[in-house]
């Protein structure tokens, strides 16, 4: 620092002036100020001038470097032992590898329930420290809406389903695609047509039905067709013999998980979804006491439809071709019913292959249930659904501040804030698109991660792009705020970042990371929170980090011997902020990194510095 500061005369002569008694912001413009910036410690500048005693000459162009300049190398260095050297590809045949549904894993646990095939991550020994490849002749996945219905072969490449559901018309093998011609099991005329008959049920047109859930979604053309009628789906289904069935769902541009309604709750809040499907999905509803139909009550908005089709619906037709008994599809039938009237649900119309549940919108009409059904009882802790709000119809309702923060439910969060943060992020989105034109382009992206989303505010942003966000809540956030982020209309799970998430690798076009290794300091491994990113991100996709910018030059250090290319850039408010941008578009191309080292050519951009500004 210094007292004194040097300014050129119309005779080039330095002439000095007395700033002892003036601030530094007050001399030198915020940009200037920027490029003298050398390094954060705990959110104070330091500021190194050199006095200039030459005058200088007139007509001189002075050329001032404005980048930012956060560096691993300016901090002090770890032990040894914990610096990362080389991450390299893992072996070829791990390239579909999902960590918590490995299927040699799975063998271990109880085929009772199918609990084999829930979520069994790894030991922390057991974690690879390498880079999961790409199939061979990978390629960018079709845009949007070719993706609905093409899929690269070289992308997924197994032909199990071509031949094993070839009558039902899931999906056509074509040379060097599969094709989806939107048939179903339960929809021979396609998932259009069977979305019409739906629609001749319960009012898919007026906003009030949002977002659904496919329990067992097979390649999720429901869902696929949903979208093109403003309904935001979430399809789940397992890792079992439909190999590659969820993968489907995500190469074709369609929200999806790997999941199973076996022994463990569902990832999603209470009273999240308007409405729930299962088509011939072969999830037993009637038996464990009604334990599977109980779980569809907790994720059912108050109102919400549960649509089944499929055995045992209209069994009486279709009974000899499903090679069961009809006296069993009656029972299993029976079985249905009553789960469904103690839970208060009423049967709004049963017609051809289709039978059609609502949720009601209280539970004062249940007391007369109560005589006859004494199971299953209310749940006694406190819950946000003891308040039944009216949610507000789409597209009102991404806007409308959701009944949970208006009832007080959500902790320390009030309407202001709510919508403050959503104007925050229309703000913080739209510079991100200057910054990553292949954001702001149309189509180039499809498959969104936000791995800490808060209230939804950067998917809110994105709404009328076409695109789709994953919403994560994390498990250790100070606050579950999954249950607002439903209530605007989108969707989201749940998420510890200490374990591998329920997808496929190269799920994700686009990754958004903010303050996840703030908050997972000191929890688990930086660099294996990493590596499960690389793993779900697309080849030629983009990350930005924002986070202290401490945290982020270590990120960049592991980034750069994963072989991310990147810069850092400033904060949207300018480059005081201590938030920054950091990247750089990948200079190799896609299919000839992939040919010698099936390495991913990712566009890395990295925000640095925290969020107390």
């Amino acid at each position: 620092s210094t007292s004194a500061l040097f300014t050129e005369t119309q005779e080039s002569q330095p002439v000095l002036h007395d700033v002892s008694r003036r601030p530094l912001h007050a001399l030198l413009p915020r940009r200037n100020l920027a490029a003298l910036h050398r390094h954060h410690r705990h959110h104070r500048l330091h500021i190194h001038l050199r006095l200039l005693l030459s005058p200088i000459p007139r007509n001189t162009t002075i050329h001032l470097d404005f980048e930012a300049h956060h560096r691993a190398e300016d901090l002090p260095l770890p032990p040894a032992a914990a610096r990362v050297v080389h991450l390299p590809p893992c072996d070829a045949k791990l390239s579909e590898y999902t960590p918590c549904q490995d299927v040699t894993r799975s063998l271990k646990f109880d085929r009772e329930r199918l609990v084999y095939r829930e979520r069994h991550c790894p030991e922390k020994e057991e974690l690879l420290k390498c880079r999961i490849p790409a199939p061979h002749g990978y390629t960018v996945p079709f845009r949007w809406p070719e993706s609905r219905d093409s899929v690269w072969y070289a992308n997924v490449p197994h032909k199990e389903l071509t031949v094993e559901k070839k009558k039902q018309n899931w999906v056509h093998y074509e040379g060097d695609r599969f094709r989806f011609p939107g048939g179903g099991t339960m929809f021979p005329r396609g998932a259009d047509a069977y979305i019409d008959e739906i629609g001749k049920l319960i009012n898919l047109r007026d906003g009030s039905v949002r977002t659904a859930i496919d329990t067992g979604c097979g390649v999720a053309s429901w869902g696929a067709y949903l979208l093109s009628r403003d309904i935001l789906p979430m399809s789940f289904a397992p890792r079992d013999t439909h190999e590659g069935q969820v993968q489907f769902a995500l190469e074709r541009g369609v929200p999806a998980l790997i999941g199973i309604l076996a022994s463990q709750r569902l990832p999603y809040p209470s009273r999240a979804f308007d409405m729930a499907h299962c088509s011939r999905c072969l999830i037993p509803w009637g038996q464990y006491d009604g334990l599977y139909l109980i779980e569809v009550d907790r994720v059912l908005r108050p109102g919400g439809y549960w649509i089944l089709s499929g055995p045992p619906i209209n069994w009486e037709k279709h009974w000899k071709g499903w090679d069961r008994t009809a006296e069993d599809l009656k029972a299993e039938q029976t079985m249905i019913e009553n789960v469904a009237k103690s839970l208060c649900w009423k049967k709004l119309k049963q017609k051809d292959d289709l039978a059609v549940w609502q949720k009601p919108t209280n539970h004062v009409h249940c007391k007369v249930n109560r005589k006859v059904f004494k199971k299953p009882s209310f749940c006694q802790a406190q819950d946000p659904d003891k308040a039944w709000r009216e949610l507000a119809k789409w597209p009102e309702r991404l806007t409308s501040v959701p009944p949970r923060i208006s009832s007080g439910s959500v902790t320390g969060i009030t309407a202001e804030m709510f919508r403050d943060n959503t104007e925050l992020w229309k703000k913080r989105v739209a510079y991100y698109k200057t910054l990553d034109y292949q954001l702001a382009e149309p189509g180039r992206y499809r498959n969104l991660l936000d791995m800490n989303a808060y209230l939804g505010g950067f998917a809110a942003a994105l709404v009328q792009d076409p695109v789709w966000v994953m919403n994560i809540v994390p498990v250790e956030a100070e606050v579950n705020t999954l249950g607002v982020i439903y209530e605007r209309g989108l969707i989201g799970t749940y998420q510890n970042w200490c374990e591998a998430m329920s997808t496929y690798p190269r799920t994700y076009d686009f990754i958004h990371s903010d303050s996840v290794f703030s908050l997972y300091k000191d929890r688990c491994e930086l660099e294996d929170i990493l590596l499960e990113m690389d793993r779900i991100l697309r080849p030629e996709g983009s990350i930005i980090f924002r986070d202290d910018v401490d945290v982020l030059v270590k990120v960049k250090s592991i980034m750069d011997a994963m072989q991310y290319d990147a810069r850092i850039v400033d904060h949207e408010n300018g480059p005081r902020q201590r938030e920054k941008y950091y990247w750089r578009p990948s200079s190799i191309g896609q299919h000839q990194l992939l040919a010698k080292s099936r390495r991913k050519p990712n566009r890395f951009i990295d925000i640095g510095a925290s969020l107390l500004s």
